[in-house]
C-alpha cells in the first residue's frame, strides 16, 4: 500500500483545473460541478493509499473532470437532440498552460454575490471543500448550503470569465472565512490562511501580504485564547508562552516586507497593531502609545466605528482610563462590544458598580455562548467585590 493522498496536495489544484474546463468551453457552474465529481473520484481511487496516485495530479483531475462534464453534456444532448460539440479528450494546448486560479478567486468573490454566498462558493470552488463540509462549518443543513452555492454559481456564470476582478473583495471574503475559526471537521482559519498564501503568490500585492500577516499573527495566539472548559481568556491574561513563535516570526516578516513598499492599507495597519501585541512579553509591556498611533492612521484611512472603538481601549491603556472613556463617548453606543469596552474602562478607572452593570448588559447582548459566559463572570466577579 502506498501513502494516502494528502488533501493539502489536491485542493490547491482545484481552481486551476476549473479554469481549464472553462477555457475549453464549459460554463463555470458545469465546470465546478465536474471538478467536484473528479475530486470524489480521486479520493475513491487514491485517498486511502491502496492505489498509487499519478505524478501529474493536475492532469489526472483535468481528464477526469472533462469526462464528467462530457457525460453531462451528452446526457442533456440526448434529451434535447443536440450535437455534442466535443466528443473526445482534446489535445493539450494553450489552455493547460494558463493558470486561471486568480480569475477563479475573483469570480467566486464577485460583487454581485452576498458575502455569505461568496464565502460558500470560494470554499467549494477555490478551496475544494465539499458542500457537506461547508455546511457543517457554517452550521446549516447541507440542502440549504447546496441551494446557496447553486444560486451563487448561476449568478457568476453570467459574468465574463476574462473580466478583471477586485483583489479587495477577495480579501474581504477570505477574512470572513478566517474569522469563523474552527467548526465541523474543517479548520476554516487554517483554510483561509492557505488560500491567502495562494492569493499572495498570485497577486503580489502588499495589502494581500498584510492580510496574510494579520491572519498569521492572530492564529499564533489561538491555543492561548480559551481554557480547557471553553471559556475565553482575554489578551491581557493569555499565557504568551503558548503563542506559536514560528507563526509570529513569519507574520512579522511578511508585514515588514509589505510596509516597506509604502502602499499602506487597512490590513497592513491592523497587522501592525497585532505585531506590537506579539512583540510584548506581557500586556503591561505593550507599546500602547504606538498602538494608538497605528489606530490613528487606520481611522484616518477607514473612518471605521470599530477602529474608533478599539482605539478607545488603546487610549485607555496609553493615557489612562478616563482618556479612554472620553474617546468612547465619540463612538456609537449601539456598536457591538461598546458596553463591554465601556465596562472594562470603568473598571480600570475604579468605578466597579458601573462596570458590573455594563458587563451584565454586554452579556445580555452577546451573540455567542462563550462571550456571554465570559461577560457574565466578569459582572459576577465585580458584584462579589
Amino acid at each position: 500500500m502506498t501513502d494516502a493522498l494528502d488533501p493539502a496536495v489536491l485542493r490547491p489544484l482545484v481552481p486551476a483545473v476549473t479554469g481549464i474546463l472553462v477555457r475549453r468551453g464549459a460554463d463555470f457552474a458545469a465546470a465546478e460541478d465536474a471538478v467536484q465529481e473528479a475530486l470524489v473520484d480521486a479520493w475513491r481511487t487514491f485517498g486511502d493509499g491502496s492505489a498509487e496516485a499519478p505524478r501529474d495530479l493536475k492532469g489526472w483531475l483535468v481528464t477526469a473532470a472533462w469526462r464528467r462534464f462530457l457525460d453531462v453534456v451528452r446526457s442533456e444532448s440526448a434529451r434535447t437532440r443536440r450535437e455534442v460539440a466535443v466528443d473526445a479528450e482534446p489535445e493539450r494546448g494553450p489552455t493547460e498552460a494558463v493558470d486561471d486560479t486568480l480569475r477563479i478567486f475573483f469570480l467566486c468573490a464577485h460583487p454581485a454575490l452576498t458575502p455569505a454566498s461568496a464565502v460558500a462558493l470560494t470554499l467549494r470552488a477555490v478551496g475544494g471543500l465539499t458542500t457537506r463540509q461547508v455546511a457543517e462549518a457554517y452550521l446549516v443543513p447541507e440542502a440549504t448550503m447546496a441551494q446557496r452555492i447553486s444560486r451563487a454559481k448561476k449568478t457568476v456564470s453570467t459574468q465574463s470569465f476574462d473580466q478583471p476582478g477586485d483583489p479587495a473583495t477577495v480579501r474581504r471574503v477570505l477574512y470572513l472565512v478566517f474569522n469563523e475559526g474552527y467548526t465541523g471537521d474543517v479548520d476554516l482559519a487554517a483554510e483561509a490562511i492557505r488560500l491567502t498564501r495562494q492569493l499572495a503568490t498570485l497577486a503580489r500585492d502588499p495589502e494581500t501580504d498584510g492580510l496574510l500577516a494579520l491572519m498569521l499573527l492572530h492564529h499564533a495566539r489561538r491555543e492561548a485564547r480559551t481554557r480547557g472548559d471553553g471559556t475565553i481568556v482575554p489578551l491581557a491574561e493569555q499565557d504568551r508562552s503558548r503563542w506559536d513563535t514560528a507563526l509570529v516570526a513569519e507574520g512579522v516578516a511578511v508585514l515588514q516586507a509589505a510596509l516597506a513598499q509604502d502602499r499602506r492599507g487597512e490590513f497592513q495597519l491592523q497587522a501592525a497593531v497585532a505585531a506590537l501585541h506579539a512583540d510584548a512579553a506581557s500586556a503591561e509591556e505593550t507599546d500602547w502609545v504606538q498602538v494608538v498611533q497605528w489606530y490613528d492612521e487606520l481611522l484616518a484611512l477607514t473612518g471605521s466605528p470599530v477602529v474608533r472603538l478599539n482605539r478607545a481601549v488603546a487610549l485607555g491603556e496609553a493615557d489612562g482610563a478616563r482618556a479612554g472613556v472620553a474617546a468612547l463617548a465619540e463612538v456609537d453606543p449601539a456598536l457591538p462590544r461598546h458596553r463591554a469596552v465601556s465596562a472594562y474602562l470603568h473598571e480600570k478607572d475604579g468605578d466597579l458598580t458601573t462596570a458590573a452593570r455594563l458587563y451584565a448588559e454586554a452579556a445580555a447582548l452577546a451573540t455567542n455562548v462563550a462571550e456571554r459566559n465570559h461577560l457574565t463572570k466578569q459582572a459576577a466577579r465585580l458584584n462579589r467585590r
